[in-house]
């Protein structure tokens, strides 16, 4: 039943334990258990509202970052991210394989405050050995939600 509750919660996290129980022909109470045992595990984290803030008065950059990093003997990758995802501005931190070794998703008031952070916070870490910043310019798609109504393709489909 854990996955179930999983699947239904992460795809609407709205979903009450009612609902969840009708949905999994289960009683109420058992289901409120699995659900506070999730929580206590720290298997469910939290319950986020996902927003389109470019429909708001909002005024935020958003920037992904992307550090190559030396690790520290003893500590590996660990000691560097814990220092970096303490910065208000850090909104997620993943260690990466590949090209470089964290990425970074942040935000910020503007572009400048950005750039700042990333020169005067990240840059002066001795176990930073380089940057990339790329600024997010539109939102079209987040955790499998389309940000915009994409209109149907109506055109003919044409075979040879």
């Amino acid at each position: 039943m854990q996955k179930e509750i999983l699947s239904i919660l992460e795809n609407d996290s709205r979903t009450t334990i009612p609902q969840l129980a009708l949905m999994l022909n289960a009683d109420e109470n058992e289901v409120a258990a699995a659900v506070k045992k999730l929580e206590d595990e720290k298997i469910i984290l939290g319950y986020r509202t996902l927003v389109n803030w470019e429909k708001t008065d909002k005024s935020w950059i958003k920037a992904y970052i992307e550090l190559k990093i030396t690790p520290q003997r003893g500590e590996g990758f660990d000691k560097i991210a814990e220092r970096i995802y303490k910065y208000p501005q850090v909104k997620s931190l993943t260690l990466m394989s590949g090209a470089y070794d964290l990425l970074l998703e942040v935000e910020d008031k503007t572009l400048q405050d950005v750039a700042r952070f990333v020169s005067e916070k990240l840059a002066q870490m001795d176990s930073v050995v380089s940057t990339a910043t790329h600024f997010v310019l539109k939102t079209y798609k987040k955790e499998n939600v389309l940000f915009e109504n994409q209109e149907e393709d109506m055109r003919e489909v044409i075979t040879l």
